[in-house]
């Protein structure tokens, strides 16, 4: 089976969860909406493109390796926008500064950051898939689109280098990519080790059997836990979403997987 592995990482990442009112939450790692909408842009579907954004959520399964959940930032964001005109649509924000003088009034929100985060994404394609791996490996070295961790204010850090692998499972997929390391220098000391250590602990989330993930030998039935996230697209026009299940499994590296 093959597999396209991509490195995601950050100063900073938003992986939006269910927002209540002022309150803009981020979970620790990216779930389904965030990495389907990094490879819509990649491709260049655009979120009105609802057969395109629909052949993507369908069309293939994810896994995730988390291996560093990051800091935790929160932001007290302010903004000036006009109290919406009926169907009258601002289109710029000159056009809501100009136009939209007479209504302006302040909006308030608390959002949520990951600094530093680190992880690993696995993608297979379905039969139904549109797109072939090759195709989706290319479209994230050249974007059409601008790519960002969850926020227009989140860009990558570090190269995504996209490598497609052939594996029985997901979990040998993830543990074969070896990303190259972020930081180079000529002094020794400057090490992804020192300033970028993965955590003691690695989550691996996937959607669907246990057999898509690993052997049965591998991960203990007893040791997979079931969670729900809101984050399966409905419609990104229309910013809806849908709950879905997923499992998690936690893992100690092994010492040289950790170093």
């Amino acid at each position: 089976m093959n597999y396209l592995l991509f490195r995601l990482y950050g100063p900073m990442a938003s992986w939006g969860e269910i927002a209540l009112g002022e309150n803009r939450h981020s979970a620790t790692y990216p779930g389904k909406s965030a990495i389907l909408g990094l490879l819509g842009a990649a491709l260049g579907i655009r979120r009105d493109d609802e057969t395109g954004q629909q052949a993507l959520m369908h069309g293939y399964s994810l896994a995730v390796k988390q291996m560093a959940a990051g800091g935790f930032l929160r932001d007290y964001h302010t903004v000036q926008a006009p109290k919406s005109g009926g169907k009258f649509a601002y289109r710029t924000r000159r056009d809501e500064v100009v136009l939209g003088r007479e209504r302006l009034g302040p909006l308030l929100s608390s959002r949520e950051y990951r600094t530093d985060a680190l992880a690993v994404v696995a993608v297979k394609a379905n039969e139904q898939a549109r797109w072939s791996l090759q195709q989706l490996r290319d479209a994230l070295l050249k974007p059409r689109f601008h790519l960002y961790l969850g926020r227009k204010a989140c860009p990558l850090a570090a190269p995504l280098q996209p490598e497609l692998i052939t594996a029985g499972a997901f979990l040998q997929a993830l543990d074969r990519y070896q990303p190259k390391p972020l930081l180079r220098s000529k002094l020794e000391w400057v090490t992804d080790q020192r300033f970028l250590k993965p955590d003691s602990t690695w989550y691996y989330y996937w959607q669907g059997e246990l057999a898509d993930f690993a052997a049965p030998d591998r991960v203990p039935l007893n040791q997979i836990q079931q969670l729900v996230r809101h984050d399966q697209p409905l419609s990104r026009q229309r910013w809806q979403f849908q709950p879905r299940k997923e499992n998690l499994w936690l893992s100690k590296p092994t010492s040289k997987e950790g170093s």
